[in-house]
């Protein structure tokens, strides 16, 4: 990790000021002692859009989580520099982020997911070169997207969902996805402890399975094939798998 702030932009400045007494860490349970110790990547930076923050969208053939949108993260390796290490090797590995591009400059609290029984540090980071993302393994990823912040704070973009089992949180409908979930969560306590939030409509809750396929739904109908042709900063189809070793390692 590292103290030089230079050019980080306020909102990364107040977020890390604030990062112990980050909002969401008061409503997770106790970790178990059969956690398993994971790590995700919350990284920022800038485009001509402006500030950004970057996730993937987990495949749709995945046993678990199947096509939900997630920040770049995973399970700790054995031997491994954790949380950091585990953080920076999978962004390579997803969204082919190379470690030597990021500026770690601090980790947020732990957070444990009890149905799933992880223990997971988001280590936040800076982009200070970035460059075009690469969708990695298609069977994990599929696709690699850099989100807005205008976007993330803007009140029409906010709701809450339910979900089966009963579990209601925060959303987000941004770039033809639904956020929920662990990483809306995330989101939403950074954007608060970044200063950055403003104030949507918490009392619009809707079903998360509806909403899910009227934003699929909005995106297919929007969609330009042209745009298929002409790979943008956050999708490359025709670029090569990412390799499973980090740069440097």
């Amino acid at each position: 990790m590292t103290t030089d702030l230079t050019g980080v932009p306020e909102h990364v400045r107040a977020l890390l000021a604030s990062a112990d007494a980050l909002p969401l860490r008061h409503r997770m349970g106790d970790a178990t002692d059969t956690a398993r110790r994971s790590a995700v990547l919350v990284l920022f930076g800038e485009t001509e859009r402006g500030h950004d923050v970057l996730l993937i969208e987990k495949s749709a053939r995945l046993r678990t989580h199947a096509g939900q949108p997630a920040f770049p993260g995973g399970g700790a390796e054995p031997g491994e520099d954790y949380p950091v290490a585990t953080a920076l090797r999978e962004a390579w590995e997803e969204a082919g982020v190379e470690p030597a591009s990021v500026r770690v400059l601090g980790t947020l609290p732990e957070l444990f997911l009890g149905p799933s029984d992880n223990l997971v540090v988001p280590v936040v980071g800076w982009w200070d070169d970035a460059r075009q993302t690469v969708t990695g393994d298609p069977f994990e990823v599929a696709q690699v997207v850099r989100v807005p912040l205008a976007e993330l704070v803007d009140p029409a973009r906010r709701f809450r969902v339910r979900h089966p089992s009963g579990y209601t949180g925060p959303a987000f409908e941004v770039a033809g996805l639904v956020v929920w979930g662990f990483t809306a969560g995330v989101l939403d306590a950074v954007l608060t402890a970044a200063g950055v939030a403003r104030p949507w409509d918490t009392r619009d809750v809707r079903d998360l399975a509806a909403e899910q396929e009227r934003v699929r739904g909005t995106a297919e109908v929007a969609e330009d094939p042209a745009d298929r042709a002409a790979p943008t900063v956050a999708e490359e189809p025709s670029s090569p798998a990412v390799p499973r070793t980090v740069p440097g390692r």
